[in-house]
């Protein structure tokens, strides 16, 4: 069964930085190609980040880019998002998902929603002076 574990949400004031872990088990998480995504208050889900399955590609939402970096140990089944300078618009509730394809699809980045088919439970990460 897979799982999905994270932490390290919180409140954060505009400019401030907080990190996200997302500890995986329950399938060989090197086979596949892991990502980010968030969900504001009434808005639809938004893909944030992407990694692929042995970290050498990262991809990012315009939004987050160069402000965010995704990361992925897998060593340890762990999955990391580091968010810095942070807005009042990046208050969300904050999924790690597993890409739905393994093997050579995960050897790439997909940047769509629907091609992550398992998710944590989230965390939500609030901006706000």
């Amino acid at each position: 069964e897979v799982q999905l574990v994270e932490s390290g949400g919180g409140l954060v004031q505009p400019g401030g930085s907080l990190r996200l872990s997302c500890a995986a088990s329950g399938f060989t998480f090197n086979d596949y190609a892991m990502g980010w995504v968030r969900q504001a208050p009434g808005k639809d889900f938004e893909w944030v980040s992407g990694i692929n399955r042995v970290g050498s590609r990262t991809a990012y939402a315009d939004s987050v880019q160069g402000r965010f970096t995704i990361s992925r140990d897998n060593t340890k089944n762990m999955l990391y998002l580091q968010l810095n300078s942070l807005k009042t618009e990046d208050t969300a509730m904050y999924y790690c998902a597993k890409r739905r394809s393994g093997g050579f699809l995960s050897t790439f980045v997909s940047s769509q929603v629907g091609d992550y088919s398992d998710w944590a439970q989230g965390t939500q990460v609030t901006v706000s002076s």
